[in-house]
């Protein structure tokens, strides 16, 4: 039996995924969320006063972001599960050169805040980071009268941001490369000498990452406008207001949850229950529960604080739009490897850009397995009739997410393996851990 509590450097590379020949029924409370411990760390630095982030995410990407912040001045102590920061008023007296490693958000969530140091500031990421764009975001800085100069490649990390007056002026965004740009510049803007708006012409990309960004804002007591104009176009409204520290605390992550929600919907006779989730989160992925009921599981309501899915029948097939949930669609796509019937799961541009390429790793891996796979620049189609079981080794790309999805694609097709298992330290260093008590 593979002993998948191992440490994440002691686990066996490639790790075999021992297929299950039996039922389960286990609950499962993931780690604080990614992507609020990251928008909580920036406005705890930028607040004037102590904050305390109650049971934030430790992970690579998050552990990346609060050094880069302590660099630039705002102090930071853990105390057990809990971290303190004391923020900086809105200025962080400092610059310096900081390393986001692979972190998308939190490299992009620096750029803008390194707007507001005093001090010189140059921005850079892992050699991953650096193929992926940033322009975009560069871009609406200097409109706002951002100094931010490109230090090799234009359009790339590293950048170097110099201490600059910000002027004023509303901002035209279209359909951006990603939404963290957006969700960049909204949380600087508290800070700015002047309020921020944002005027959204056409689709947003991923607005559920930006309706996030500003339910968290408001937690902080930042208050903001979303009107929608009789013209069609939406806009966001934020106040100049001094952001003050508070204690704040975590939810688990919905990205995260949704490898156990489709374990117990591709399981016979099985299920998992997610504890710490509120049934009113503001991340994108808790309808992940809700699209593998309508696929064919069981969907089970557990309080505001929890949710649940089982296994009813085989997944069906069909046409899934994943714009709105993009970390998901990898979830999705190895769930419907198991589909009665071919999947077409389209709204993936911005999985182009991600730690890896994740449409062409997606289409590699789940050809490995025998399933008939087409892409195109947004889309997959997965005929998973082909399916065979011979032996694999899913290679991960270095991305958190594709070891985690085939992780779970392995419970039920056996001879899997899982290259660089401790990828997963990206964003949930304790996967493999949970990942065992499916074995119990």
């Amino acid at each position: 039996m593979i002993d998948y509590t191992l440490p994440l450097n002691e686990l066996p590379d490639p790790l075999p995924i021992k297929p299950l020949n039996r039922s389960f029924d286990v609950t499962i409370t993931p780690p604080g969320s990614k992507s609020i411990t990251n928008r909580a760390y920036v406005l705890a630095a930028l607040a004037g006063g102590e904050s305390r982030i109650v049971r934030p995410l430790r992970s690579d990407d998050c552990d990346y972001l609060l050094n880069a912040l302590a660099t630039l001045g705002a102090q930071a102590q853990w105390d057990g599960p809990d971290v303190v920061i004391q923020g900086v008023s809105g200025r962080f007296p400092r610059g310096g050169e900081v390393n986001l490693g692979d972190g998308g958000a939190p490299a992009r969530f620096m750029i803008a805040a390194a707007c507001l140091a005093l001090e010189p500031v140059v921005v850079d990421g892992s050699e991953r980071m650096r193929q992926r764009p940033v322009s975009e975001l560069v871009d609406f800085l200097r409109q706002l009268g951002a100094d931010v100069a490109y230090v090799q490649e234009d359009g790339h990390l590293p950048v170097r941001v110099s201490p600059s007056m910000l002027g004023g002026d509303d901002l035209e965004i279209g359909r951006t490369q990603s939404s963290q740009f957006i969700s960049a510049l909204l949380q600087i803007a508290p800070c700015l000498p002047f309020p921020l708006k944002l005027w959204f012409e056409g689709e947003t990309t991923s607005w559920p990452y930006v309706k996030m960004t500003l339910h968290v804002m408001k937690r902080w007591g930042i208050d903001s406008h979303e009107a929608t104009h009789a013209d069609g176009r939406r806009s966001v409204y934020v106040y100049n207001r001094p952001i003050r520290g508070r204690v704040y605390e975590v939810e688990a992550d919905a990205s995260s949850a949704t490898y156990w929600l489709a374990a117990g919907a591709i399981m016979p006779k099985s299920g998992v229950r997610i504890e710490g989730l509120p049934a009113a989160s503001a991340q994108g992925d808790l309808a992940f529960a809700a699209l593998l009921e309508k696929l064919g599981a069981r969907r089970q309501h557990g309080g505001a604080n929890s949710v649940g899915v089982y296994y009813r029948k085989t997944l069906h097939g069909g046409d899934h739009d994943m714009s709105d949930m993009p970390d998901a669609a990898m979830t999705l796509a190895a769930a419907v490897a198991f589909a009665d019937s071919p999947s077409i799961i389209t709204g993936l541009h911005t999985l182009r850009v991600k730690e890896s390429d994740r449409v062409a790793a997606l289409a590699s891996e789940l050809t490995k397995i025998g399933c008939d796979v087409q892409t195109t620049d947004d889309a997959l189609g997965i005929d998973p009739s082909t399916r065979h079981e011979e032996p694999v080794v899913i290679e991960t790309y270095n991305d958190h997410r594709m070891a985690m999805a085939f992780a779970i694609l392995g419970l039920k097709r056996p001879n899997v393996s899982i290259a660089n298992p401790k990828c997963v330290s990206k964003s949930y260093p304790t996967f493999w851990q949970d990942f065992a008590k499916l074995y119990e």
